[in-house]
Parts: C-alpha cells; structure tokens; sequence
C-alpha cells in the first residue's frame, strides 16, 4: 500500500510511495507525531537523479525489517533538495560540520524541533568502505536518544547556533578595498590548483567550472592576460572532448569521477547544461572555434528534444540509471559499435577517433570520448582533419539512432523557476550572438510559462509538475529569473521583458533583503525553520546573492536606481577576502564586480529595431564578447520606454537612421549611426 508520498508532485518522493517505510512529506504533521510521542526524526534528502540515492533506497528503504525499525523508532521525512533548497542548506550545514563533507543522499537525525544531532550521508546496507552500516547506525542513534537525551540537546543547541550564521555588512566594510588587485589575487589562486594536462582545477572528482570559465575569459578581456584564456579553452576542449560530454546526443553529464573527464557520474542536470552553453558561448566570442559554436548548438538541441514541456519550460534532470545499471544507456560493446557502423563507415577510424579499444574503460564497456585531438587521430591515419570529422558527423547519426532504441533514463519532469531562469538566460544570449531566432523563441515560451504558470498573487513559486505549482520561490528563484528578462529584453528590445525584471529586482529587496546581513535564502515572510540560510558562495549554481547583484548592478544602470548600487557594494565589500581566496567558489561573484568595477558601456539605441541600419549597429554590439555593457532600445515616439529606462530619455534619431549613443556614468559621446564608428567607439579605452 503506498505511503503518504503517493499525494506528492515530487518524482523523487514518488520513486518512495511504496517503500515500507512509513515516510512524510516535510511539514507540521511529522514533527507534531514527533513530539506526540516523543521519537526523534530521520531526514532523508536528495533527487531523482542521484544514483547513490537509489542505492540506498534499494539496499535499506525497500528492505521490510529496516523499514520495521525505522517506523517503529522514527519519525520518517524524505525531502526532495530540489524542490526545498532551504531545508537542504540546513542540514548540509549541519552534516558538514559533524563529518567535515556532504553529499547526497543526506541522512539527518533531528530533534521533534526539528534541531539536528547527527547526520551523514549515504550508509551501506551492511558495514564497508570504513561505513558502519545503516541498521548500526539507526540502532545506536535510537538507543542514545532513549538514553542521553541531555547530550542530544547540548549538541543540538550548538549545531543550530552554528548553521544559524549570517555575514555581518558591518559599516568598518567600505568600497575602498575594490581594485584590480582582488582580480589579480584571484588569478593567482586558480592559476595554482589549474590541471595543465587535463584543464579544469584540481583532481578528480572534476566538476564543470562553468562560472570559473567565466571569470577567466573576464580577465582576459579586462587585462589581455593570455594563460587566463589558454586555462579557458583548454578546460573547454578537454570536457567537450570528454566522456563528460555525450558525444552523441549532446548534453554533459554532472561530473567526472577521474581527472580526465573520462568516466562521468551519468546524471544531467538542466543547470550544468545552462551553465555551459555560457561558456562555450563565450569561448566562441572569443575566438571564433567553430567546435565551440557546435557544442553550443548540440546542447540546446538536446534540451529541445529531451528536456522541453510542452508548454515551453525545461525539466529539471535525467537519471544516470537505466535497466538498473548506471551510464548503461550510454556505454557500448566495442562488437556492437561494429555491427552498427560496418558497411556505413570506415569502423576503424571512429573507434580510434572515440578511443575505443579491446580493453573497455567502463565496466566492461566502453564510454565514447575522444583521448586525442582530432588532428593527432587525422595525422596518424595520414587524412585531412576535415575528412576525419565528416566521418565521425555520419557514425554519430548512425549510433545516435541504434541507441534511441534502448530504454531511457528517467527523466525528473518538474519544472524549477531557478533552473528555468538559468537557462532562459542563456537561451537569449545564445539567439542574439548567434543569430538563431529560435532560441530567442524558446527563451520567451520558457519565459511565458513561468510567469503565468508560476506565479500566483504576485509572487513566484518554485516548482511545477503535473499542472500544480508549488512552494514560496527562493531569492535564486526571483535573483536568476530576473537576470533571464534582463537578457531576454536585450535580446527581443520587448519592454515587457524589462518591466517583469524591474518588478522582480524591486521583489528580490523588498522580500529578501537585511540591512544587517544582505540577502537571505527565503523570504521575509517564509516557513518558520531552525534557522534562515544563507548561502554565499557559487557551488553548482550561482548562489542567490551573486545572482542578485547581477541584477542589481545592471538595473541600477538601466532603471538609474543607484541605491542598487551601493547595495551591491556593500556586499562586494564585505566578501572581497573570500573572491580574492577562494575565487573558485566566488567566480559568478567575482564576474559581477569586474562588471561594476569596469565603467560598463550603457548604450542607447533609437530606431526601428527590425530595420536594415539598427541589424548593422546590433551586430557591432552583439557578435564580440562585450561583458560589460547594457542595451536598451526605444523606437521614435515611444515615450513609455524612455519613463521606464532613463538612458532612453531625450535621445532622438539623426536623419531618420538608426542611433546609437554610447555612454558611461550617464555621460554619453556624440550620437553615432555607422557600425565603424560605433565599433571603434566601444572599443575605446575606458576613460579615452
């Protein structure tokens, strides 16, 4: 008989509606039984997609005697982390400061109040790996809360006042620590932990540093400095070139195991892939790769096909399982690659292309990668490089077909404000630099659905499946949605998209917002929890304050609202230490100061915006990385946009044609309407 999970929207609840384990659903019911009858809680957390999540749930959730024990002890609540950010944060607080790490899934042992006392993460059914084994540790959790409740309390009390902390924006905090010189630190830093081999940062596990990627091609740009975009395209050829990156249907996996980026954990994850497009989109500014553009294009060509609602929003995952073995949809027989490819292609050369040879590099299966560059696999086989990759274009088309055939992965259909946001800003960037159209389409459909079906009161809500929407959003839900319509509107020049992100950046303060402590997780008026998070540093995703201060300092430009400005000063400020120390997990971070910090062009456009003369001045905008500027566009006569965005005030068009005016600090140049003109002013040194 299913449990209470069976009336949740979540599929990770779901997948443990007819475990034997009598689970709640995070809420007062479960902590009123708790104190009831006075049993301490289990918390479980995690997400469809987490394969040690279903291992654990195979060896101990589904097992009828742990189930018996656990209900008969505990108090038992599962969580899905994607859809409850803030009850995840708490207790991973709490878990790494008991084990010194984290992960999920997460095993929390809580007091009826909810306090934390003990915790970890996965437990094996029985004891290995120097883990005691589930039923060991519930036993023992069970016999010192019966036994030593005095000592539970004592420890609980101070785990709360730990994961309680906020940052104080002490008024000792001033702008004067803001210089080039946390730029450099922070370089310094990344250039020490960088894998000249392999690209990335460290050593395995390697996850995708996406906003790292960002801040180095910032750097370059800001300074010229060479090995900042070398670390750059580097990192970028070897995860495209990795089994990271499914080679062939597009899409990167969440991370490599190995330092190669050989061996992925098989999940994707809607936000790595949003992340990505950015940097390889930026890759492609930069220097022009055309490799770069396609893994762009293949990318959101996956998300259209595999990862799109049909009412325009995007999915949050897919398993790394299939038939009950991780990657297995995605790994090959080296027999079976040369049944399908036989008599279509030269076999050989795609194999030696994929790295694929007698001694399999996964579990007795070979996972595609390409362990060479295509030029060395060409001029060992003595061809062009060209013939080699129109080869390889033709076996992937084959091999992509043949393994549409087998079972899929599951596939988590709920759909997140964050995430979406995420990747509806990159959809945007990726239509306008690109000039593909449909991608800008499918950021205003994405963007459509979230603020109709999203959106409730006036406030936005996390998380959609199955024609319900659910839970108060979070400050990355409102920080990363906004960003998304900024972008979009500088995309499509649509005023709508800027008057949403003008309300969502006065929601982002006025819900979010602590003059003592900067923004916080939840919203003022959010769920009364043990404590209200905090998180500051980027980690999968931008954190929710780095989000909102990318909001803040372009709005702040375009709404000429410049308290947003010192708000984010304030905040830049006060973690100028940690940027400089600790850039790789204060990137996206660091990438908004060096927008504050570099007198971003504000550039104003009047005119048609479809005309012939406006494409002109758009493709000198748009085609170069520029990271720093803001674009706003009115056409003659439309006075409500000049209201909304004062750097359109005033501005007219010179003898009927397109007009860009280009200014920094509100102080604007001459009127241009030649694209050489406008290029070699953007161009121009700031301060020339």
């Amino acid at each position: 008989m299913p449990n209470r999970l069976a009336h949740e929207t979540s599929p990770y609840l779901l997948q443990h509606k007819d475990n034997p384990v009598d689970w709640y659903p995070w809420g007062e019911e479960a902590f009123e039984r708790a104190r009831k009858e006075g049993l301490p809680i289990f918390l479980s957390i995690g997400y469809s997609a987490c394969h040690w999540c279903h291992v654990m749930a195979h060896e101990s959730f589904e097992d009828e005697a742990t189930a018996a024990f656990m209900n008969k002890h505990f108090v038992n609540i599962k969580v899905d982390r994607e859809e409850r950010p803030d009850v995840d944060s708490i207790y991973m607080s709490a878990v790494q400061a008991i084990t010194g790490g984290g992960g999920w899934p997460m095993s929390v042992f809580l007091l009826p109040d909810g306090r934390p006392f003990y915790g970890g993460t996965y437990f094996p059914k029985s004891p290995r790996y120097g883990m005691p084994s589930f039923m060991d540790v519930l036993r023992r959790v069970s016999d010192v809360y019966r036994t030593n409740q005095a000592a539970l309390e004592r420890d609980a009390g101070e785990l709360a006042r730990a994961i309680g902390r906020t940052i104080s924006l002490g008024s000792d905090q001033t702008d004067s620590h803001l210089s080039d010189s946390i730029f450099q630190a922070a370089f310094q830093a990344l250039a020490a932990h960088f894998d000249a081999q392999w690209g990335g940062f460290g050593s395995q596990p390697k996850f995708p540093p996406s906003m790292t990627l960002e801040l180095l091609f910032r750097l370059y740009h800001r300074y010229g400095w060479k090995h900042a975009l070398a670390m750059a395209t580097h990192t970028l050829d070897r995860m495209a070139w990795g089994g990271i990156y499914d080679q062939l249907g597009g899409g990167f996996h969440r991370y490599s195991v190995d330092n190669r980026w050989l061996v992925p954990h098989f999940e994707k994850m809607l936000y790595d892939n949003a992340l990505l497009i950015r940097a390889y989109l930026y890759g492609y500014q930069i220097t022009g790769i055309a490799r770069y553009r396609q893994v762009v294009e293949e990318v959101i060509a996956y998300v259209q096909r595999e990862m799109t609602h049909p009412s325009g929003g995007f999915y949050s995952s897919q398993d790394a399982d299939s038939e009950g073995r991780e990657g297995h949809f995605f790994v090959w027989e080296q027999s079976e690659l040369r049944a399908v490819l036989d008599g279509h292609v030269d076999a050989e050369m795609v194999l030696d292309y994929w790295g694929v040879t007698e001694r399999p590099n996964f579990e007795g299966r070979s996972i595609l990668w390409v362990p060479h560059p295509p030029d060395e696999v060409a001029g060992r086989r003595g061809i062009a490089v060209d013939t080699l990759l129109a080869e390889v274009e033709r076996a992937r088309a084959i091999l992509f077909a043949a393994r549409e055939g087998r079972p899929r992965p599951g596939r988590d259909d709920k759909v997140l404000t964050a995430w979406n946001g995420l990747m509806i800003k990159s959809l945007a960037e990726a239509g306008r630099v690109l000039g593909r159209s449909d991608y800008t389409q499918m950021a205003v459909r994405a963007a459509n659905f979230l603020l109709t079906a999203l959106r409730h009161g006036g406030r936005l809500l996390r998380s959609y499946k199955d024609g319900q929407a659910r839970f108060n959003a979070y400050l990355e839900d409102y920080a990363f949605l906004a960003e998304a319509l900024i972008e979009l509107y500088q995309s499509t020049f649509d005023r709508r998209w800027f008057e949403e992100a003008l309300a969502l950046t006065e929601a982002i303060n006025r819900y979010f917002w602590d003059d003592e402590a900067g923004f916080l997780d939840t919203s003022h008026d959010h769920e009364n929890l043990i404590a209200r998070p905090q998180e500051l540093s980027d980690n999968a995703t931008p954190s929710g304050t780095s989000s909102a201060i990318a909001v803040l300092v372009r709005m702040a430009i375009l709404a000429d609202r410049p308290e947003w400005r010192r708000q984010a000063e304030r905040i830049f400020s006060r973690l100028a230490p940690a940027i400089q120390a600790y850039p790789s997990a204060f990137s996206y971070l660091a990438s908004q100061l060096d927008f504050a910090l570099s007198r971003p062009h504000e550039i104003a456009l009047v005119g048609d915006a479809s005309g012939e003369d406006m494409a002109a001045l758009l493709e000198v905008i748009r085609k170069p990385y520029r990271p720093n500027q803001v674009v706003a566009l009115r056409s003659e006569g439309d006075e409500r946009s000049a209201e909304l965005i004062p750097l359109l005030a005033n501005r007219k068009q010179l003898d009927g044609r397109a007009t860009a005016y280009v200014c920094q600090n509100f102080s604007c140049r001459l009127p241009l309407t030649s694209a050489r003109a406008l290029s070699e002013e953007l161009e121009r040194p700031a301060g020339a």
